[in-house]
């Protein structure tokens, strides 16, 4: 062990120690290190525990976007089922209440797709009952999509076949209402024009000049172009729903060919004579089911609610027919 070495000071009048100085700065240095370290790693201790580390920041910060992602989806979600459960609504008392079709069960409507096991995975993650409620929404929307879907393309098709049923229905004149050149000649006994005699009248007559053009009443397939005595040149077409037939008599002259498929408000011949006629005009009749009926309850598309009033009223007095 070295030894203290002491010498005398002539101006402090004492011993003193003569030991090596450079030791002690060697000791200070080496406190001073041990200190700076021992306040840094404390330091990135506490840093690590208190805020972490960048990688670790870098994951809660992800954590969090992705946390605040799931929310908004969320609440995108509830919007658009509000959407989908106001497409539901429409469809079940509106459009089907229309077309006659029975709403979809509601049972069918809101399962489920997959199994409860189906969403088990999901609770090892972080976040887990956020992640598998907006799952299982995530699922039960997409059911609701496509049963929704399915029941559009039913809707779809029963308003086509109700359009195409509607278009059937003879629903028109058979000339346009401007050309008239008299009262129509009405359904019932009327006075015949050349026999003289009351006889039941089964159509409408409806004046107008030679050569005006006469419209299919309603879609559907000429069954018969003929001439005949009473009739003269006569067209028949069978329409397409509702067992409606339709006749148009004393033509001029026949468009429509036997077979051709017809739209409401085609042309099918024009007015004339032909037949047992005294005067140019059309001999329009309306049957459904081999029955006789009123063509003036057929016009509903073509005359206001004050022209249909008028044309009754003249019809019912008209006492003598044109054929």
């Amino acid at each position: 062990m070295a030894k203290n070495q002491y010498r005398f000071n002539p101006e402090s009048v004492r011993f003193e120690n003569q030991s090596n100085p450079s030791r002690k700065k060697i000791l200070l240095t080496l406190g001073f290190i041990v200190t700076a370290m021992l306040t840094g790693f404390l330091t990135f201790w506490l840093f690590g525990e208190l805020i972490g580390s960048p990688r670790e920041q870098e994951l809660l910060n992800e954590n969090a976007a992705l946390k605040a992602n799931y929310e908004v989806m969320d609440k995108k979600l509830q919007n658009i089922n509000a959407v989908l459960e106001d497409i539901q609504n429409r469809d079940d008392n509106l459009y089907r209440f229309l077309l006659n079709a029975d709403p979809i069960p509601n049972e069918l409507r809101n399962s489920g797709m997959g199994g409860i096991n189906k969403y088990n995975k999901l609770d090892s993650l972080s976040n887990a009952e956020m992640v598998r409620t907006t799952a299982e929404d995530l699922d039960k929307m997409l059911k609701k999509t496509y049963v929704q879907s399915k029941s559009l393309d039913e809707i779809e098709s029963l308003a086509n076949l109700q359009k195409e049923m509607l278009t059937s229905v003879p629903a028109i004149m058979p000339i346009r209402k401007e050309l008239l050149r008299t009262h129509p000649s009405g359904y019932g006994m009327r006075l015949h024009p050349i026999y003289g005699i009351y006889r039941m009248h089964k159509g409408m007559d409806f004046a107008a000049p030679s050569g005006t053009d006469i419209y299919a009443t309603g879609d559907g397939v000429v069954t018969k172009v003929k001439r005949s005595k009473g009739y003269g040149i006569h067209v028949i077409i069978k329409h397409n729903y509702g067992g409606y037939e339709t006749l148009y008599a004393h033509m001029i002259r026949a468009k429509a060919k036997v077979g051709q498929k017809v739209k409401r408000g085609d042309v099918i011949g024009y007015v004339g004579s032909t037949g047992d006629s005294t005067a140019p005009h059309v001999h329009y009749e309306v049957h459904k089911n081999g029955r006789v009926l009123n063509p003036i309850n057929f016009y509903f598309n073509d005359l206001s609610p004050e022209e249909y009033e008028e044309i009754i009223h003249q019809s019912n007095n008209s006492v003598k027919s044109f054929d």
